[in-house]
This record gives structure tokens, C-alpha cells and sequence, in this order.
């Protein structure tokens, strides 16, 4: 099942190796022999390095440690946003907890309770050391252990995988779970390029997206203890259905922060993906929101293991990220020239301003990004950095 499934995969989640693919590029014919001028700038050098892992095999690519911080001692809750509203206050609130925030708690949403705890129930049973086997490996599909030798740090392993593997592996209630949130997640990029006031990527091109449902398993003994936020997937949105009380820290634009989004909510994260998109009006949060230790509200349970499920709204790997502007439209000094004219064919020659707005992000592409955070983990500096015009 597993190489069927791998096969099946290739297409959209290419593997991060090859022999089709072109080696790292060499400097130019036309530098000179000066040691200054032979240096390669900091980002040609990290690209240069990015393509040359991309040629690793996954069991022999590089990984670093993920920054362990401590629960934020000032827990929030999210801006709440309600689906029911109209459009305009929709708008204008979505735009006020993209722009201050980042992330924000949905109601009034049409994701079942039930489906979301039958997909939960679904998931613990998967961590297992003989399942293992039977789950794809193409990158960033499958397993990832998140293990560390020191006892005070909060260890787990994840489980990533996209809505057709769910499918084939049996699981149904995982399945239509992926189904219903990336619907749910689509819909909100929508409305959010409506709010922020971007081109629509949805209407635009609807198969440049793919889903990836990350299945997080983490213990630890006792409270207050670092966190370990494993591996790091750039996406547009993520989506945390809510069943119980329970506490979150993550790393936004603002610094690492605690919340606690009230039950049935779904709480949505704004991504890199986003932000670019933007044009760099929106904040984002870095990585998946990690459950705090011990962190359940007004529980009475002494079990130290915690399922998380995040969905990541993201794109498949042969797309290239650069800022959607804004369309350009008259202004209205040149609607009026328009309407003011006599008829007579002179409407060449009328002059329509258009508000234009410089990009904040080169171009970039999505799959050697990715490539390179995810086996970054958490890096303290923001990857974005560096395409930042």
C-alpha cells in the first residue's frame, strides 16, 4: 500500500530528490578573479545550498533543533469572528485580526463537532511503531519523529498527510474531516482577499492548492514545560478545530504568545503564503499552534498525551509565490473624463490614473521555500527576511 501510495503522490508532492534534477548553479563566466567579487551574495549562497539538499535523500538530509520556549505567562483569547455576519462586518473584522493579529477563533462555521471527535478518535489509534509502514514517505507526507534526549522538553512525533492518502489508508472520518476544513479554509482565503484587498488566488487558479491534515502526538509529566514546535510547513491558512478547552502557544509576528480559542471555535492561523500575498498587510504566525503542556482548562485528567489536529491550506511544490496586487482600477477623475466625452471616437486619447502599489517580496519558489523551512524548523530569524524587497 505504501508504494502505491507513493506513486500516487509524485504529481502533486514531488520528492525532494532526483536524477532529473539540475545541480546547484556555479557563479558567473564573467567574474573576475578578485576574491570579493567570486563571493556569492547571502541569498545566492542559501539557494545554492537549498538545491543541493533538495538532491539529499530524506534519511540523510540535514536537520536542526526546533527553539524550545516556555508557555507565555499572559494567556488571550482570539478575536472572534462570526460566519453569519454580513459581508461588511465580516470584512472589516477580518481585516482588523489579520492586520493587529494574524489568527483568529471562527463561529458559526459547518464543521460537525461529532466529525471533528470521530477524526480525533481516528488519529490516536495511528501512532503505532507496525502502521508506521503502511504511510506514504514522499516528503512532506508521513511521519516525522520529534524526539529529544533531554527529559525537560516536551517530545512527540507527527503524522502528515494529504486528503487522497486519508482516503486510501481507510481512514474515513479523517478523510471528510480534510474535506470539510480545507472547504472551510478555502472559502475563508476568499474572503480575506476580499477584506485585505488582494486578487482572489481561489477564483484565480483553484488547483494550485493542496491540503495537508498535520496529526501532532505529544507527552510530558507535569506542567509549565518548554515546548517543542517540530516541523515547520509554510502555508496560506491553518485551521484547529476546537473540541475541548485548551491552551495553544505560538509564534507570531508579535513574539511567542498563549491563547485559548472556546470550544466548537475554529481557530485559524494566517501563514507565510499569506503574507506575501498581501503585500506584507497581514501578520502571520510561524509553524502549527503546539498544545501547552498540561494545558487543558478545567481538567481533571492526569493523561500527559495530547492529539493535535492542523489543518494547512497550502500549494503544490511547482508554484512560485509572489505578492497578488491589487487590481488596478480609474480613478474616478478618469471616469469622468470617460463620461464627459462627446462621442466622437476621442476616448483613446483620455488618460485613466491607476493607483499603483510596489511589491514588498521578490518572487519565490514555493518548493525550494519549503524545502528549506521545513528542515529549518522554527529558526529564530523569519525566513521571509530575505525575499523582503
Amino acid at each position: 500500500m505504501a508504494s502505491s501510495t507513493q506513486e500516487h503522490h509524485l504529481h502533486h508532492l514531488p520528492t525532494p530528490y532526483g536524477t532529473t534534477t539540475a545541480p546547484p548553479p556555479t557563479p558567473s563566466a564573467h567574474s573576475n578573479h578578485n576574491h570579493n567579487h567570486n563571493l556569492l551574495s547571502t541569498s545566492e549562497a542559501a539557494d545554492s545550498l537549498s538545491r543541493l539538499l533538495h538532491r539529499i535523500p530524506p534519511t540523510l538530509s540535514l536537520s536542526f533543533p526546533g527553539r524550545r520556549q516556555s508557555p507565555p505567562s499572559t494567556t488571550v483569547s482570539p478575536p472572534l469572528i462570526s460566519l453569519s455576519d454580513a459581508k461588511s462586518i465580516l470584512h472589516s473584522n477580518l481585516l482588523s485580526a489579520a492586520k493587529q493579529h494574524g489568527f483568529f477563533q471562527l463561529t458559526q462555521h459547518s464543521i460537525s463537532s461529532h466529525l471533528a471527535q470521530s477524526a480525533e478518535s481516528e488519529s490516536a489509534s495511528i501512532f503505532n511503531d507496525e502502521k508506521q509502514l503502511c504511510f506514504p514517505k514522499n516528503w512532506p507526507l508521513g511521519f516525522d519523529n520529534d524526539d529529544d534526549d533531554d527529559d525537560d522538553v516536551v517530545c512527540g512525533r507527527s503524522l502528515c498527510l494529504d486528503e487522497s492518502s486519508s482516503m486510501e489508508l481507510g481512514f474515513s472520518s479523517i478523510h471528510e474531516f480534510t474535506s470539510q476544513m480545507e472547504k472551510l479554509g478555502l472559502a475563508l482565503i476568499e474572503e480575506l482577499a476580499c477584506a485585505v484587498g488582494f486578487e482572489n488566488p481561489v477564483r484565480e487558479d483553484r488547483t494550485r492548492f493542496c491540503s495537508l491534515m498535520w496529526i501532532s502526538e505529544s507527552e510530558s509529566g507535569s506542567s509549565n514545560m518548554p515546548l517543542s514546535p517540530g516541523r515547520v510547513y509554510p502555508y496560506v491558512v491553518g485551521l484547529n478545530y476546537q473540541i475541548r478547552c485548551r491552551k495553544y502557544s505560538m509564534l507570531a509576528d508579535s513574539g511567542w504568545i498563549s491563547v485559548a480559542p472556546q470550544v466548537d471555535s475554529v481557530m485559524v492561523t494566517l501563514g507565510d503564503i499569506a503574507q506575501v500575498w498581501s503585500n506584507g498587510k497581514v501578520k502571520k504566525v510561524r509553524g502549527r499552534p503546539v498544545p501547552i503542556t498540561n494545558g487543558e482548562i478545567n481538567s481533571s485528567s492526569n493523561n500527559s498525551h495530547y492529539v493535535s489536529m492542523t489543518l494547512l491550506v497550502t500549494l503544490a511544490h511547482e508554484n512560485t509565490v509572489s505578492p497578488l496586487l491589487p487590481i488596478k482600477l480609474p480613478s474616478l477623475g478618469a471616469v469622468l473624463n470617460k463620461e464627459d466625452d462627446d462621442g466622437l471616437g476621442d476616448n483613446d486619447s483620455t488618460t485613466i490614473a491607476v493607483e499603483e502599489e510596489s511589491p514588498m517580496f521578490n518572487s519565490f519558489s514555493f518548493e525550494d521555500y519549503a524545502w528549506r523551512v521545513y528542515h529549518a524548523r522554527l529558526n529564530i530569524k523569519d525566513p521571509l527576511v530575505r525575499y523582503r524587497v
